[in-house]
């Protein structure tokens, strides 16, 4: 089942949307997690504002004509050395629109959202391009209760809700986790 979120569109940079052209943009992005329930973040960003960091879950832009699952599975690769056949992606557990400024351009994003459970994975940030090299600072996995308590800045905002809705642990449930 998939959600969607696109009548509303969350404004990351705090845009006001009435005077700004936005390039348009499709994404794909992944919700990578473990056998703990914990969810791979980046920290990243804005090369334009270097102070405004803020988590976010792999993925990127599409190619032309690049479907959801096949870029997210590229972008997936490129970023965490996770090689998977797009087929094993499944469909889109979400989607929603978005606003945002980045190096100085404004988008508007519509993205769609995979879930991929792993065991384990050790993050291979070696195929980042030069401007993932240049924006993101550190990765983590994450609980959706540590993540919605930490404070910090992530993205989308509904993170820890929606992973609480496709079923994912907190820090209480470990305890109680089946085998």
């Amino acid at each position: 089942m998939t959600v969607s979120a696109r009548s509303e569109l969350a404004s990351p940079a705090g845009a006001n949307s009435g005077d700004r052209v936005y390039t348009p943009r499709r994404a794909a992005r992944v919700l990578l997690v473990d056998a703990a329930g914990r969810v791979l973040l980046f920290e990243g960003f804005d090369p334009a504002r270097p102070g405004h960091r803020y988590w976010f879950t792999p993925g990127g832009g599409l190619d032309p004509l690049e479907s959801a699952a096949a870029g997210a599975a590229r972008e997936l690769a490129e970023e965490t050395g996770l090689l998977l056949d797009p087929a094993e992606l499944g469909e889109p557990v979400w989607s929603d629109a978005t606003e945002f400024s980045f190096d100085g351009v404004w988008y508007r994003q519509e993205q769609d959202f995979f879930l991929f459970r792993v065991e384990f994975w050790q993050v291979d940030t070696t195929g980042f391009n030069d401007i993932e090299r240049r924006s993101i600072a550190d990765h983590r996995w994450w609980l959706p209760d540590e993540l919605a308590a930490s404070g910090d800045r992530f993205y989308p905002p509904e993170l820890p809700a929606l992973l609480g809705r496709l079923g994912q642990s907190t820090t209480a449930d470990q305890d109680e986790a089946s085998c």
